[in-house]
């Protein structure tokens, strides 16, 4: 096994405690870097402190080091698909990493560079691989294409130890069943903050949509019988 600097439970300590702050993590395509500190006032206004900025634009890093400037934002790099990607990341000012899967250069450069890393994972050798490795807290993806809420149900019983954020055709309509589940601590989406509302600059807007996505606590507790 590749050595790493992260051993278990270190490896996951950060990013569990992250995706505990708040039921949704924004998934955030950013086309200008201009938009990224209004937009990052806008979600944390709304309830929504964790961020992820996919580097899949050239404002992506941009953005990145300016949203970290906002107070109370704690803002992670998505779409994390190589070394390069880590420290690129890494130098934006990266709270966090996020993967769409893991591969061993990945989480390698993610533990020199001692970057807290959502990895992800849509099988359970996926899971195990990575819980061997001490990760047990997972994004899961594509959520919907990998089988949605059933295939989260099926993955709790022989792996009660692994927790996963879902990502992936997440949406105001079946985030709640997602959150309901025993083991999803939190999932992202980018409903909260679609282009069009991001290009118009309607931060009040987006305000709101934060909002509602973090009322869904309070579904998630009382769906779980957490309030009494």
């Amino acid at each position: 096994m590749t050595p790493t600097n992260m051993t278990p439970p270190r490896a996951s300590a950060e990013t569990r405690r992250l995706c505990s702050l708040a039921p949704v993590i924004p998934v955030l395509v950013i086309e200008d870097a201009d938009t990224a500190l209004p937009l990052a006032r806008a979600l944390v206004a709304g309830g929504l402190p964790v961020l992820e900025v996919t580097l899949r634009t050239p404002a992506a890093l941009a953005a990145i080091t300016a949203m970290r400037t906002v107070e109370g934002a704690i803002v992670g790099a998505g779409t994390l698909v190589s070394q390069n990607d880590v420290r690129k990341a890494h130098e934006a000012g990266a709270a966090f990493g996020v993967s769409p899967g893991a591969t061993d250069d990945l989480l390698q450069a993610a533990a020199a560079m001692n970057m807290p890393l959502l990895p992800g994972a849509a099988t359970a050798s996926e899971a195990m691989r990575l819980l061997a490795r001490g990760y047990d807290m997972l994004k899961f993806f594509p959520a919907e294409g990998a089988g949605g809420t059933p295939a989260l149900k099926s993955l709790a019983g022989p792996l009660p130890q692994i927790t996963f954020c879902p990502t992936g055709g997440i949406t105001p309509d079946n985030a709640a069943a997602y959150l309901a589940l025993p083991n999803v601590a939190c999932v992202g989406g980018s409903w909260v903050a679609p282009r069009d509302l991001v290009a118009r600059g309607d931060w009040a807007a987006i305000t709101a949509r934060a909002r509602q996505a973090a009322s869904l606590a309070n579904s998630r507790a009382n769906s779980r019988g957490d309030h009494g």
